[in-house]
């Protein structure tokens, strides 16, 4: 029997019994049940393949202190701490532009918590606007089945509304007014480059 390196057995998906009434493939229901994160992972491959931008994960940095070796082929991860506090999730290079984003998933159907942002995050992002960089979010609200693209200066402001004793959370309605929705697609899925282009002719 498989074992994960944790110990438990593995255990393979049945295969569904129901068959596709269809010979055109649903990509949004091939899509269904991956995180925000892996969809922006195979959108980044997508780019890179075309040769339109090169952006990846950043690594996050861990200090691994404890592991057991229940077999020679298995090593098992006991303990381990975050050596510094994370930035955002992505970052790289198109078209001469600094690109740095977070992505942020919310299963709300009405807003997004700002919980789900750090402030590190946020001093991270100012430091990379300031410096010409382009920096904003990914929000997917999971339950609608939808994506937009934040600028910094959106979620800043709202950020200091909070600081200032105002709501601690954005409204769906400064989604549809002040960002930019994506709907998603096959090949890239998530096509944040085409929002970018947007940020940068409003910012001219």
């Amino acid at each position: 029997m498989i074992h994960y390196p944790n110990g438990k057995p593995y255990k393979p998906s049945e295969p569904s019994k129901e068959k596709s009434t269809s010979k055109k493939k649903d990509f949004s229901f091939s899509n269904r049940g991956k995180t925000l994160e892996e969809e922006i992972n195979e959108t980044n491959t997508y780019y890179l393949n075309q040769q339109i931008a090169i952006i990846h994960k950043k690594p996050v940095p861990v200090q691994i202190v404890k592991v057991e070796y229940p077999s020679r082929s298995a090593a098992v991860i006991r303990e381990a701490y975050f050596r510094t506090p994370s930035t955002t999730d992505f970052n790289g290079v198109w078209n001469g532009y600094y690109i740095d984003f977070e992505a942020k998933e919310t299963e709300s159907k009405t807003s997004f918590p700002l919980k789900n942002v750090h402030q590190h995050q946020v001093n991270h992002m100012k430091d990379v606007t300031s410096q010409k960089g382009i920096a904003f979010t990914i929000v997917k609200f999971t339950t609608l089945d939808r994506y937009f693209i934040v600028p910094f200066s959106v979620l800043y402001e709202s950020w200091l509304q909070m600081e200032n004793g105002g709501r601690k959370s954005i409204p769906i309605s400064v989604f549809e007014s002040k960002t930019m929705e994506i709907k998603p697609g096959y090949n890239p899925r998530i096509d944040y480059i085409t929002a970018i282009k947007k940020m940068i002719t409003n910012e001219q």
